[in-house]
C-alpha cells in the first residue's frame, strides 16, 4: 500500500493511556549507562529508590510514547530511518505516572523515488490526573521506500548549527557490550538490536545500539559534565542521527556552552564516525 498524503496528514490519535513505574524509570537510567560505577553517589539516585527521591533522566520521555512509528500508515516499515529527535519538557518528569498521549503526523514531504519521503511526527504527554502537559516529542523519519507518492516537496526542519570552534568540554562514555539487549527492554524490541542474523540481513556485522539509546547517552554526558547531575535543568534536547553505534563503543560528546544553550556532537573516535550531530540542549534560564 502506497502512502496517501491526505490520509497521512489526517492521522491523529488522542488520549492514549500509558503508565510507567519507578522500576521503568530506573531501567531506563541503567540502559543509558547510569550506575555503571556502583560507588558513584551522584548517579545512584537515578537507579536506586532509597534515600534521596528517585531522579529521572530527562530523555526518559522518549520511551513514554508507545509506537511512535505506527506500522499501518502505508509506508514500507522495514525501510524507515529515524533521522531526527526533538524533545521539550515543561516540567521535570515524575518517577512514576499515569499519562495520556496524543500523537499526530505534522507534515510529509516527497523527495522523489531515490530519496524517499520525509515525515514529521509529534507526540504530547499529559498527566492523566490533572491534564498537565509534561512533554512534547518530535521526530523526523525518512521512509526510504516511499518517495514519489505525490506529496509536496520540502526539506523538513532546518538543522541547528553548533559553533565552529574547539569544544569547551568533552565527555567519554563507554557503552556496555550488552547495552542494546538492556535498552530494548524499555520498549523497542526490533530484532536489529538483538539478533545477529537480523542485523546481517540489513548489512550490519552485528546488532547495533538503538539511536534513542545514543540520544540518552548524550543527555547523560550533558547531565554529568554541564549540569552537575541536576536533571531539573534540562528543558529541550534535540539531535540528528548520523551513524549507528555498536555496543561496546566509546561515545565522545563534545560540548559548547553559550548561556543556557549547550551544543553537542557525539562521535566514536575509534571508527572516526560522527553518530549524533546538530545537537542542542536548552537549559532553564
Amino acid at each position: 500500500m502506497a502512502l496517501n498524503y491526505d490520509e497521512l496528514m489526517s492521522t491523529v490519535q488522542t488520549d492514549l493511556p500509558f503508565s510507567y513505574t519507578d522500576a521503568d524509570t530506573m531501567l531506563y537510567a541503567l540502559s543509558i549507562g547510569m550506575g555503571n560505577d556502583p560507588l558513584n553517589l551522584r548517579e545512584l539516585p537515578y537507579v536506586y529508590e532509597q534515600g534521596e527521591p528517585l531522579k529521572t533522566v530527562p530523555t526518559l520521555a522518549t520511551v513514554l510514547v508507545p509506537e511512535m512509528f505506527p506500522v499501518g500508515l502505508g509506508w514500507d516499515y522495514s525501510r524507515i530511518l529515524h533521522s531526527e529527535q526533538r524533545m521539550r519538557l515543561y516540567r521535570p518528569l515524575p518517577a512514576a505516572a499515569d499519562l495520556l498521549i496524543n500523537k499526530r503526523v505534522v507534515d510529509a514531504f516527497d523527495r522523489g523515488p531515490k530519496l524517499g519521503a520525509l515525515i514529521l511526527l509529534e507526540a504530547e504527554g499529559r498527566l492523566a490526573s490533572d491534564d498537565t502537559v509534561l512533554f512534547t516529542m518530535g521526530c523526523t523519519i525518512v521512509a526510504r521506500g516511499d518517495g514519489g507518492f505525490g506529496g509536496p516537496k520540502g526539506k523538513g526542519i532546518p538543522p541547528y548549527r553548533p559553533p565552529r570552534r574547539e569544544p569547551d568540554l568533552s565527555c567519554d562514555i563507554t557503552t556496555r557490550q550488552d547495552q542494546a539487549l538492556l535498552y530494548r527492554l524499555t520498549g523497542d524490541r526490533n530484532p536489529l538490536h538483538a539478533d545477529p542474523a537480523a542485523a546481517r540481513a540489513v548489512g550490519f556485522d552485528r546488532p547495533i545500539l538503538h539511536g534513542l539509546c545514543t540520544f540518552g547517552v548524550a543527555c547523560k554526558a550533558v547531565l554529568q559534565t554541564i549540569c552537575d547531575y541536576d536533571y531539573t535543568l534540562v528543558r529541550e534536547f534535540d539531535a540528528r542521527f548520523s551513524t549507528p553505534v555498536l555496543p561496546g563503543d566509546t561515545i565522545t560528546t563534545d560540548m559548547w556552552q553559550e548561556g543556557n544553550v549547550v551544543s553537542f556532537v557525539c562521535s566514536v573516535k575509534e571508527r572516526e564516525a560522527v553518530v549524533l550531530r546538530n545537537g542542542k540542549c536548552t537549559l532553564v534560564d
